[in-house]
């Protein structure tokens, strides 16, 4: 971790420490050792800084270029190593970076979803997934870690973040996801893969909701 990275997530951790009830699936496949592909649902933009929190190997995230917008935004980003990616282009810039940085053993996050989504159409009721993660995948050669967030959305509110642990979030990783051994990054080989992500999803899901007796209903 760089030293502003360390700083921020050691505040995170004590903020959630004061304030949070954190339940954790599978807490050893994200520590997996050399590069891979964090793969997060979407339910709130809580989730990818939670995420950070929540692991103790620092995590790279594509993010929208929306949120460059502002100097002070764009600058607290970059110095928490995330890099912009255009959703309306072609993102070849994107993955690039994601590539080169998984090739030196870094964690990059995504979320396949592309952004926020609720209802059936959220990946953890089997909604459509970008396979743009998958492509990354191929091409850097390093594994998909699938991960479910529930609980997030509750944060936009001043309550949970009171003392007392008033809020929960409820995690679970899956089982890696590797590319095929030598293979070239054809739209078949990547169809494979995002349906096998948009599985693992749907299954993650029914295993917290069974685990800690999440109503589905509760969930945006």
């Amino acid at each position: 971790m760089g030293l502003f990275y360390r700083a921020s997530w050691l505040f995170g951790r004590f903020a959630f420490f004061c304030t949070m009830r954190t339940h954790v699936l599978g807490k050893e496949r994200a520590t997996v050792p050399g590069g891979y592909v964090l793969a997060l649902t979407h339910l709130s933009h809580v989730e990818p800084m939670a995420a950070c929190i929540l692991s103790r190997r620092p995590i790279d995230w594509m993010t929208r270029k929306e949120f460059f917008k502002y100097r002070p935004v764009a600058w607290y980003l970059k110095m928490c190593n995330a890099f912009r990616v255009n959703r309306q282009g072609i993102p070849v810039s994107a993955v690039r970076a994601a590539i080169e940085r998984e090739r030196r053993g870094r964690v990059v996050g995504i979320c396949p979803e592309g952004g926020v989504v609720h209802g059936p159409g959220a990946a953890v009721r089997g909604g459509a997934i970008k396979r743009g993660c998958c492509s990354v995948s191929l091409r850097s050669g390093v594994p998909i870690v699938p991960c479910v967030m529930l609980g997030t959305h509750e944060l936009n509110r001043v309550g949970p973040w009171l003392p007392f642990k008033r809020a929960k979030i409820w995690v679970a990783y899956g089982e890696p996801i590797h590319p095929p051994a030598g293979a070239r990054s054809t739209r078949e080989i990547r169809q494979a893969m995002s349906q096998r992500l948009s599985e693992a999803y749907r299954s993650l899901y029914d295993q917290l909701c069974m685990t800690y007796g999440i109503s589905d209903s509760w969930v945006p």
